[in-house]
């Protein structure tokens, strides 16, 4: 037995604490005895993967065959062990990997963040993106980029005195995620504002609340009630005192009761910038949409691999805290499948004929972990672009100060379809038009829901999105979606969940 330090921290279960890791191996293959402590750290990674990891069956099974001090970095041993599942046509399964120091910890159970509050993409027209219109697509607000009183739909003209944003030039889509995601921690901008007028800007990272509900408005279609609310990230609901609800579930509780009270019967889900977030968020959520008839079904299913399952996980005693009051460890939870279906259970009393959702390929895992749930069980339309494409998910494992995330578990709805690794598909087409605000009717993912409440059809009437007058120069989908992933930076993909306990 070994000892694998790790730091004390919360969980983002909202469970307490963690105590020293300890590892046990084989005496065949043991590692090192000493050693830095960074290769501490990297024998950790390839001992937790060996037996947690989703795809632990494709991995080298043992820790002289892998030899996880070859690497250079933390960085370069995940890609590694990235590497050895493949998909049917060959290409690397595992894009979700990654290790971090508590930053997916604070924005997905505390709601904080520490950047400039602000994203951007390029704007999307009728026939395609326009590569020479960078424009800011949405801006948290009380972060230090809302404080600066930008908004959705600012044209973005100079980034620290660099007016060169071409989005089809790599170098440019480069200096951009540095001047965005890097080091620095100021950044000057020339934005042309929606009344036309230039205004020069700087801003300084900076931490803020994250109140991810960026709008909200309930439309008269007809004779029926649509609702509409722009939900950005599934920030946990319960804290670290879990019968204390967070400043986010009661504004959602609020939000979800006036569309209670406005009596409506389809509800637009805007998750076109949500990468995801706690599984306990999504499940909530579900429960809100769900047919009351259809309370009791499987919602979906987490499926762990063989060896946790089976219970021989047994490198998961060292991942220790407190659990109502007792030391416990994550081995003191079921990972079998039986142990981890969720089902519906029914809140409040919406009764919605259907819902549609607005997605990009930026909407990922808690976001299509909603999706897919409840494609089964209610009338489901998809507007905007393919999402993401992560139908798995994992819990935080702690190593040093570090955060490890590996995939752990796919989740498969009660039909068992969940291999949605190439993103779920849309049911209309359409290009995000950045121009317009949240919630406004003419606005094209918007617009083309209401059209469909309204008429059977997603036919609207094209509209002048853009305030210049030049040739727009569009941007192909391949390249639009490469350019896309760089510009979220280190932004959260993924979904958070709780083991179940052993019983």
């Amino acid at each position: 037995m070994r000892l694998y330090p790790i730091f004390r921290k919360p969980l983002l279960f909202g469970l307490l604490t963690i105590s020293a890791l300890a590892a046990c191996k084989k005496s065949s293959d043991n590692p090192p005895k000493t050693g830095t402590r960074d290769e501490l750290t990297k024998d950790s990674i390839y001992l937790y993967a060996r037996e947690t990891y989703l795809w632990n069956d494709a991995l080298p099974s043992s820790y002289k065959s892998f030899n996880p001090r070859q690497y250079s970095s933390f960085t370069d041993e995940l890609n590694a062990l990235k590497s050895y599942k493949r998909s049917s046509s060959g290409s690397p399964l595992d894009k979700y990997s990654f290790i971090d120091q508590g930053e997916v910890s604070d924005e997905i159970e505390e709601g904080v963040s520490g950047d400039y509050g602000f994203f951007v993409r390029y704007n999307g027209l009728d026939n395609g993106y326009d590569a020479l219109d960078l424009r800011i697509n949405y801006v948290y607000e009380g972060s230090p980029a809302g404080v600066a009183g930008l908004s959705r739909g600012d044209q973005i003209l100079e980034i620290n005195g660099n007016s060169n944003l071409d989005g089809r030039v790599d170098a440019n889509i480069d200096f951009l995620n540095n001047a965005l995601f890097g080091p620095n921690r100021t950044i000057n901008l020339r934005v042309r504002k929606k009344n036309n007028s230039i205004a020069d800007v700087s801003i300084t990272k900076a931490r803020y609340n994250i109140n991810p509900i960026l709008a909200s408005n309930v439309f008269s279609v007809g004779s029926k009630k649509v609702g509409y609310f722009v939900l950005n990230s599934f920030v946990q609901i319960s804290g670290s005192d879990e019968d204390v609800p967070t400043p986010f579930k009661t504004e959602l509780d609020q939000m979800l009761n006036e569309f209670q009270n406005q009596n409506i019967t389809e509800l637009v889900v805007d998750l076109r910038y949500n990468g995801g977030g706690s599984v306990e968020t999504a499940n909530y959520l579900a429960n809100w949409f769900v047919p009351a008839g259809k309370s009791g079904t499987v919602m979906h299913v987490d499926h762990f691999n063989q060896t946790m399952q089976s219970g021989k996980a047994t490198i998961l005693k060292n991942q220790k805290f407190l659990y109502e009051g007792k030391e416990a460890s994550y081995f003191d939870f079921s990972f079998a499948a039986s142990q981890n279906t969720v089902k519906f259970a029914k809140k409040g009393s919406l009764n919605l004929s259907r819902i549609y959702f607005l997605v990009t390929g930026n909407s990922a895992s808690a976001s299509e972990l909603v999706i897919n749930s409840l494609a089964p069980v209610m009338d489901v339309k998809l507007i905007g672009h393919p999402t993401y494409g992560k139908p798995v998910g994992f819990f935080a494992i702690h190593i040093d100060k570090y955060d490890l995330y590996i995939p752990q578990f796919q989740t498969k709805n009660q039909l068992g379809a969940g291999d949605y690794f190439d993103g779920l598909s849309v049911n209309k087409e359409a290009n995000d038009d950045i121009t317009k605000a949240f919630g406004d009717p003419a606005e094209r993912y918007l617009a083309s829901a209401l059209a469909y409440s309204a008429n059977g059809n997603y036919t609207i009437s094209s509209a002048k999105t853009s305030a210049t007058t030049r040739p727009s120069v569009v941007m192909s989908s391949e390249r639009l979606r490469e350019v896309n992933n760089k510009l979220e930076g280190d932004k959260f993909k993924g979904m958070v969940n709780r083991p179940h306990r052993r019983y």
